[in-house]
């Protein structure tokens, strides 16, 4: 199999759409060996800030000399960027190998009247396929979509459990309140495997801790501390008492949250019998990279790319603009995604925005910029649907003055062609 017909199989399972449920991965990994149960697994799920928690363990441990998978999903720029071992992605060739395999086994499945996994399953297949061959030492292993019955759950005996924020996000699927949410998320616990959560609102906390209680696990609520320095846009520093002075390049309010998450599960680790150093940590935080989050791409005018994509997010981007951009006009370029609640975002984001420029993300989920523009009328004046996310680009930057800041936000999947249109694709 050649990357390329790889890559078409991949995407011909998305086809059979988002099912729930381990049953189908359980009998898809059971066709290649089980191998997941030989892998040494921090597993992590959460509504926001799984993406960033992982980038910095990853960061910190690969430092430390550790070979470390990690699986994060949606892909944003690039197919095999959701397979990496420290910051490097799976090779084409690496790719296209063990995806063939995963083939085999579906149609093994299907031949035996089972249904076809869905990409999603697929795609954790072969993640685990790839982590095994290549020996990893750890493997941080994001969920997809809740956690209970995500297919990453089929782990047994994760080294832990990591819970980030949680909010209201994908209640179709997860259910229609803040603890319903919190109950499916905490599902990934898992019994005498010790849980690592963000300290967060009560009922969230006391669904966390019965969970843990249940399954006889040790759990540790990580509060945020009060003292850190904060610099505008280029990131923040967290004086840790076990690590010192940690910084990172990540902006946005919300990394005080993840960063402070990351240390206590460094923290476990080493209780665990992991060796890790406070100069490792320290220099392997410093260097952490996570795309398409707050990232900065260009200044005069400042242009930021982020994927807040539902309201929590939103309201913690707004946050760090009003903390960050005190007195400078901001121009948005929008996209959403039809099944998320925009009209909360839209309502969070816009009062008081110069400009905005709505587009049509590249997903058959997403929502006709055209309409997205009639809703973003009500809450901000000079509004435009652009058919065109390179033009809207180019719109953008001809109506802002060098001392405004252009945001591009919304769906991760439109910002790769922000990228391209500003020659960084």
């Amino acid at each position: 199999m050649t990357y390329e017909e790889a890559a078409e199989f991949a995407d011909s399972t998305k086809k059979y759409g988002s099912i729930l449920g381990l049953e189908s991965i359980r009998n898809l990994m059971q066709e290649l060996g089980n191998i997941q149960e030989q892998l040494h697994i921090i597993h992590v799920a959460g509504t926001n800030g799984k993406g960033s928690v992982c980038a910095f363990l990853s960061a910190a441990l690969t430092e430390v000399g550790y070979r470390v998978g990690r699986y994060n999903s949606p892909a944003v720029f690039e197919r095999r960027e959701v397979f990496r071992i420290g910051e490097t992605m799976i090779s084409k060739e690496e790719y296209a190998a063990v995806f063939e395999r995963v083939q085999t086994a579906c149609e093994v499945l299907t031949k035996r009247g089972c249904p076809h996994p869905t990409v999603f399953e697929v795609e954790t297949a072969a993640a685990f396929l790839w982590f095994y061959e290549k020996k990893c030492d750890l493997v941080l292993l994001e969920t997809g979509m809740g956690g209970e019955t995500d297919a990453t759950n089929l782990i047994t005996h994760p080294v832990c459990s990591v819970l980030t924020s949680i909010g209201m996000d994908h209640m179709q699927y997860l259910g229609n309140t803040i603890e319903e949410i919190a109950k499916v998320k905490a599902g990934i616990i898992k019994k005498g495997c010790p849980v690592v959560a963000l300290k967060q609102g009560d009922s969230v906390c006391e669904v966390i801790k019965n969970k843990a209680e249940e399954c006889g696990s040790r759990c540790v609520l990580v509060e945020v501390p009060q003292y850190m320095q904060e610099a505008p846009i280029w990131g923040t520093t967290l004086q840790d008492v076990h690590y010192g002075s940690v910084h990172t390049a990540l902006g946005g309010i919300w990394q005080r949250e993840n960063l402070s998450l990351a240390l206590a599960v460094l923290k476990l680790l080493e209780e665990s019998g992991y060796p890790i150093t406070k100069e490792a940590v320290q220099s392997g935080i410093a260097k952490t990279i996570w795309h398409g989050r707050y990232e900065v791409l260009q200044t005069e005018p400042l242009f930021i790319i982020d994927g807040a994509h539902n309201p929590i997010a939103a309201k913690r981007l707004k946050e760090t603009i009003e903390k960050d951009f005190t007195n400078r006009e901001i121009i948005y370029i929008i996209g959403v995604l039809a099944d998320k609640e925009h009209e909360k975002m839209l309502r969070l984001l816009l009062p008081g925005a110069k400009a905005v420029f709505t587009v049509t993300p590249d997903s058959p989920r997403a929502l006709d910029g055209e309409s997205l523009a009639k809703e973003a009328q009500k809450y901000a004046d000079n509004i435009w649907y652009v058919p065109d996310i390179g033009k809207a680009v180019k719109m953008a930057k001809e109506t802002a003055k060098e001392s405004d800041v252009i945001l591009a936000v919304g769906s991760l999947s439109y910002l790769k062609e922000v990228k391209k249109a500003l020659g960084q694709g």
